[in-house]
């Protein structure tokens, strides 16, 4: 068993998360079978999340490049079957006047517009392929909860306006109740377009049915196991066989296997982040809080709370916890996630709560996603670190990397123009890796204290 940054529990891949999308996949038949015996190919891609399955998609679809995918647990079993749901603009934790230091304004602006077309490239393919999710909603509502963070709100929004040209609009405290919805502490808000809510499993279930359909092969429950390389080929073993291929796909974001390959080791920064969906909402219910809307929101801290009304009318609340992820650990941060949704709503404090479950979001040392090849190993693909906006980020991610890897088989090209450079190669190791649990707790600390001294 190899070296974990978080308690086994969380490592599961036998089971599935008692999650409500879970409970609610749709009845997508997928041609996917454990792998068994000896086989080749000429790209393998580990992990069958929205980077993978959108990377074997666009492989088969517009290169006709034959890709295997291996997946550890079930076909959508990590963060791409648990998330929120929100498609929407983001993928990044670097605050945006840094972004524009570092990288410069141009590519500061390249980055952001690639995630306005991820957002409509999600959308294409929901459309096109015919995948069960519907898609709720037209925009991210940024809701602040004290007049500091109200401030920084309509900043930010000026910011992205005028400098990205995102298409952003700022909302009174009574506007937004008139609009939206409403609850004690609210400031006021900023809206974000384009952005909408979808089931991300069925989603996720629905692209690997269309990548089967475009000639990939996917193999759930075949956690890769060893990663050798005998300078001609990689050969991948699981439990039930081995992959030769020519090329490989990293693309396994907050549970990637860092013992697999020196080069990754240290190089993500798994979170947790957990969920509870209510029973479904009476009318009267939903009018305590005057609520009137189906577009995704968020609150606008440090330590932010995500949260959507379901199709059914259940109510959606996700926020970040810090313990490690032992069943009582995860029990208590549970607890604590409830209790912040009923101060925030309090008219729904006697609402049931009939799922809860938890998953990784990644983070880089960098803040900002991973999309590349090896430098010493130009055979070698990864896209990773997308802090908590996967829907959209690695579904491009996986594109990206179908069109670099299908253009570029028979050279050693660098990482392309059209890649911009804020998600440009591997982030920096953190620093005394084996440690970085203690960052993840420390980082939650400083943010829930800077987001009461709001």
């Amino acid at each position: 068993m190899p070296d974990r940054l978080y308690h086994q529990n969380m490592y599961r891949f036998g089971e599935p998360e008692p999650s409500f999308w879970e409970a609610t996949q749709g009845d997508t038949v997928l041609a996917a079978t454990p792998l068994i015996g000896d086989e080749q190919c000429e790209v393998a891609i580990i992990g069958g999340g929205y980077t993978g399955l959108s990377a074997a998609y666009h492989l088969g679809r517009d290169h006709q490049v034959d890709a295997r995918v291996l997946e550890a647990g079930h076909i959508g079993w990590g963060a791409s079957g648990r998330n929120g749901g929100f498609c929407g603009i983001g993928g990044s934790s670097l605050e945006l006047d840094d972004m524009i230091s570092r990288y410069g304004l141009e590519e500061a602006r390249k980055y952001y517009q690639s995630q306005v077309r991820a957002v409509e490239l999600v959308r294409e393919i929901i459309s096109e392929e015919g995948i069960d999710s519907p898609m709720q909603g037209d925009a991210e509502l940024k809701v602040a909860c004290s007049p500091r963070a109200y401030a920084e709100v309509q900043e930010s929004a000026h910011k992205q306006q005028r400098l990205l040209g995102l298409d952003t609009r700022v909302l009174t405290r009574e506007q937004f109740r008139e609009q939206y919805f409403d609850f004690p502490d609210l400031q006021g808000a900023a809206t974000l377009r384009p952005t909408f809510g979808l089931h991300p499993l069925r989603f996720a279930r629905g692209l690997a049915a269309a990548a089967a359909r475009q000639g990939a092969r996917l193999h759930p429950h075949s956690e890769v196991l060893e990663w050798t390389n005998d300078g001609a080929a990689h050969l991948l073993t699981t439990k039930g066989g081995t992959v030769r291929a020519r090329y490989v796909v990293l693309a396994t974001n907050g549970f990637t296997p860092e013992h697999l390959l020196p080069a990754f080791h240290g190089r993500s920064l798994p979170i947790i982040s957990a969920i509870v969906v209510t029973r479904p909402l009476r009318d009267d219910e939903l009018s305590a809080h005057a609520w009137q809307t189906d577009s995704p929101a968020i609150t606008s801290c440090h330590l932010l709370n995500y949260f959507r009304l379901l199709p059914d009318k259940r109510f959606m609340w996700g926020g970040r916890g810090s313990s490690g992820g032992a069943p009582e650990g995860a029990a208590r941060n549970f607890a604590a996630l409830i209790a912040k949704m009923h101060a925030v709503f309090p008219q729904w404090h006697k609402v049931g709560i009939d799922y809860r479950w938890h998953g990784l979001i990644c983070m880089t040392r960098r803040l900002t996603p991973a999309i590349g090849r090896l430098e010493d190993d130009p055979s070698v693909y990864f896209g990773f670190g997308f802090h908590g906006n996967g829907v959209n980020t690695a579904t491009w991610a996986g594109q990206r990397i179908s069109d670099w890897l299908g253009g570029s088989r028979s050279d050693a090209r660098g990482t392309p123009d059209s890649l911009p450079a804020v998600v440009r190669g591997l982030s920096g190791r953190f620093p005394l890796a084996s440690l970085r649990l203690l960052y993840v707790q420390a980082r939650i600390a400083m943010f829930r204290l800077t987001d009461w001294m709001k």
